[in-house]
């Protein structure tokens, strides 16, 4: 008699992602995204912000459409396109993917300490969730634009404090999720366990209690990574954000300064606005697929 193949876990969520189409196709266009971002440049025969000017060296070109030598065209600073798209989507992608790791990590510290400790702990750091959750984004975000616009700083300080600001303001959500996985986790056999072996307190939560909320964690992670890099575009869009000639795919749309350019010239506007589109979709596409396949109800 043959004897049936015994699937471990990791292989279980493997196959179960495998079969999700929507999934891997939103994990291609997230590796073409990297490699357009952090290779493209590499190939690239100009610099992010290389300004081109006509033959006598007198004008700028402004608004070249698409041809053989600027794929993309130039933008209304004689800038090539392209290039610009390569070097925003490295911003956009890192801004992403830090202050998601940011407000992650503070998440999981602060609702682990509160699901295990539970009593006063938990009622403080709920408290101080339920105090973030009332912070307006967008004012606060506006007010800090303000103040970094009036101060004399490197692009890379503003996008720096950016990033940080977006990740402290972000942490409530994943608190609240990791702290009512670890309400229901600490009360099992094995973590009362733990606590007879006399392990300490922050051993049971580092290699007991967080391991296994890390599919959770992993989920809302990947979804927040669309959010995040679209609430920088937007912010770009705002002047808030990252600035010209520094570029991110929503600085590229702000430069769109009237309906003239907008109707024109769609080849500005159009590339940084797909980027984000895909960028976002794919970003889901990953997240409700790594969801389905974290899900032990799924079938194998």
């Amino acid at each position: 008699m043959k004897k049936e193949k015994t699937l471990t876990p990791g292989r279980m969520v493997m196959n179960r992602f495998k079969r999700n189409k929507m999934a891997q196709v939103g994990f291609v266009i997230i590796v073409i995204m990297f490699l357009f971002a952090f290779v493209g440049p590499f190939f690239s025969p100009y610099e992010e912000g290389q300004i081109f000017l006509s033959a006598d060296g007198s004008e700028m070109l402004l608004y070249q459409a698409p041809s053989a030598a600027h794929l993309l065209g130039t933008d209304g600073r004689g800038m090539d396109l392209l290039t610009r798209l390569m070097y925003g989507g490295r911003v956009s992608l890192l801004i992403g993917f830090i202050v998601v790791a940011i407000e992650t990590t503070i998440g999981v510290i602060m609702g682990g300490i509160a699901g295990y400790y539970g009593k006063w702990v938990d009622s403080l750091i709920m408290r101080l969730v339920d105090i973030f959750n009332c912070i307006p984004f967008m004012p606060v975000m506006l007010l800090i634009g303000v103040v970094m616009s009036g101060v004399q700083m490197s692009e890379l300080s503003r996008i720096m404090i950016l990033m940080i600001v977006m990740g402290i303001l972000g942490w409530s959500y994943i608190a609240r999720i990791v702290r009512g996985q670890i309400l229901s986790l600490r009360e099992q056999e094995y973590m009362m366990a733990t606590e007879a072996l006399g392990i300490p307190a922050w051993r049971r939560i580092v290699k007991h209690l967080v391991p296994n909320v890390v599919p959770q964690i992993i989920v809302i992670a990947t979804m927040n990574l669309g959010g995040v890099i679209l609430t920088e575009s937007s912010l770009s869009f705002l002047g808030i954000g990252v600035r010209y000639p520094s570029a991110s795919w929503g600085n590229m749309i702000e430069a769109i300064t009237n309906e003239h350019i907008m109707s024109s010239y769609p080849f500005t506007w159009v590339p940084p606005g797909i980027c984000i589109l895909l960028t976002v979709l794919a970003f889901n596409f990953l997240g409700d697929g790594l969801r389905d396949a974290f899900d032990p109800k799924m079938k194998r």
